[in-house]
């Protein structure tokens, strides 16, 4: 029995998304991502200033924004983390 070679489709909305991956670097995400990071942080410190001056008295959002500055900041050395393994895991590697 003989098997013929089967192409999927070529949707245009597969094509964006792979336009998109392959225009973007790794080095490029890691920066938009660490100055997110960066972002959320001064966004939690304005909060505390708000709070701590009175401009703003809810608690809340400036619980929030600390909270949402401290998870991402988590999540960014957790993944610096797997980057770190991941290199040395190659760099033990035989050739």
């Amino acid at each position: 029995m003989k098997v013929e070679t089967f192409q999927l489709p070529q949707f245009p909305e597969n094509n964006k998304i792979n336009e998109k991956k392959t225009s973007t670097s790794f080095t490029e995400i890691l920066k938009e991502s660490i100055n997110k990071v960066s972002a959320l942080e001064k966004e939690a410190d304005e909060e505390i200033k708000k709070l701590a001056t009175m401009e703003n008295k809810d608690i809340h959002t400036t619980m929030i924004a600390v909270e949402k500055a401290d998870m991402t900041f988590q999540l960014m050395m957790q993944i610096r983390n797997k980057i770190i393994s991941a290199y040395e895991e190659i760099m033990r590697m035989q050739v």
